[in-house]
């Protein structure tokens, strides 16, 4: 009875402890980096011309990184004047501060067409860690707006740029943040989040880093970070930098272009990739202790680059390279249902998919069982540039990014 009651009672606390880093973490794909927004009450059905617009802005220039929002406070990256900054705006639309956090990505070549910033800000626990796209990492107060501490992962770690720059979002954890400068010594490093002073390095698989933002697994034994590298998904033991395995992903036609946050749920992590040849979906079989995964399947019907994917009662969901958004049954690694002429970003909340297209349509797509229905679409007719943030919904408001606008919709 004694031990029934403690375990109770542990557990409450437990929970206590989720709920209270829940309320004070906001970040890329939502508080758990899956792409769900934990919502309710949202409309079922949109006007032809799309929902009520509440507000927009276009003082955040060029990027493709998405806004996040904690309590009454939205925050976004964005390229004015060349320089990187983080701008913090209240939920009726009027700008708070910015700060500004170094020079920004414009590339080189082709890569040139993408110019500003590429990463969502991550929240927690009162202060703001943004990367620019040349790889200044910012810690930034959550109120004021005032730089706390500051470091380049080029020149501090000996980090390789990307062709198309650093894209990660940085993951908050505990006491530390991770980053991925991917250089050959210092190819992963944590650091202590209120100082900035390094806890520890890692080779890892000195390789350079995707365009991926990582998560974290957390077991009984150990945390596991876990990202991609230009052409494998790995795990280093988040205590020390430790490399625990590493997968090879054979889909790989120019370096790092791995975007999608891997995903874990019930011992298994999955991962999505997307050009033409390779792997595409993969199911992975985590042991119970983080050493080691094990394959379980693999699908090259569903392929998608950028545009992440959710899990959903065991159903995985995606938009594929075929312009379809696709279900795959987990249990056997077969697509189940489809719906043509979809692609893009897409995140849940309350039942139903959003998919922001890369042609600019926002679609409404409901869910029965695993049947899926294009329900409303409208088209993002202000911004800039490519259609590729992802939306995110907060308290009954969906926002969108394109370019140097940002737009806020009431969808409840």
């Amino acid at each position: 009875m004694k031990n029934t009651l403690l375990l109770a009672v542990i557990s409450v606390l437990l929970l206590a402890g989720c709920t209270k880093m829940n309320q004070n973490t906001a970040q890329w794909r939502g508080v758990n980096r899956d792409g769900i927004y934990q919502e309710s009450g949202l409309l079922k059905a949109w006007p032809a011309e799309g929902p009520k617009l509440l507000w927009e802005t276009e003082v955040i220039g060029h990027g493709y990184g998405s806004p996040v929002v904690l309590g009454n406070t939205l925050y976004v990256n964005g390229e004015v004047d060349s320089i990187s900054h983080l701008f913090a705006f209240d939920l009726n639309g009027k700008l708070q501060w910015k700060t500004p956090n170094g020079r920004e990505f414009f590339g080189d070549g082709f890569s040139a067409g993408f110019p500003g910033s590429r990463s969502t800000p991550t929240v927690y626990n009162g202060l703001v860690y943004v990367c620019s796209g040349l790889g200044r990492i910012a810690c930034i107060d959550a109120k004021t707006g005032k730089e706390v501490w500051s470091k380049q992962m080029v020149a501090d770690f000996g980090g390789a740029l990307n062709y198309f720059g650093y894209c990660e979002s940085l993951l908050a954890d505990g006491n530390y943040v991770y980053c991925y400068p991917g250089g050959q010594e210092s190819n992963v490093v944590c650091l202590d989040r209120l100082t900035g002073n390094v806890v520890w390095t890692s080779k890892a698989l000195s390789q350079n880093a995707a365009f991926c933002s990582p998560m974290m697994i957390t077991l009984p034994e150990r945390k596991l970070f876990v990202t991609n590298s230009k052409d494998h998904m790995f795990a280093l033991d988040a205590k020390d930098g430790k490399l625990l395995w590493s997968v090879k992903e054979d889909s790989l036609k120019f370096d790092d272009e791995y975007c999608n946050t891997p995903i874990y749920s019930d011992g298994y992590i999955y991962s999505i990739s997307g050009v033409e040849k390779g792997t595409g979906t993969l199911k992975l079989k985590l042991s119970s202790d983080g050493t080691s995964v094990q394959e379980v399947w693999e699908n090259g019907d569903m392929k998608n680059i950028m545009g992440g994917f959710v899990l959903i009662d065991n159903k995985l969901y995606a938009t594929s390279r075929d312009k379809r958004l696709k279900c795959i049954d987990t249990a056997i690694g077969a697509v189940v249902d489809s719906v043509k002429n979809i692609s893009g970003a897409l995140i849940y909340a309350d039942n139903q998919f959003y998919c922001y297209g890369d042609n600019g349509n926002m679609n409404l797509i409901g869910l029965n069982g695993s049947k899926l229905e294009l329900i409303s679409k409208f088209k993002v007719e202000k911004g800039t540039k490519e259609h590729l943030a992802h939306p995110v919904i907060n308290k009954g408001v969906l926002y969108i990014r394109h370019g140097k606008a940002l737009m806020a919709y009431q969808i409840k």
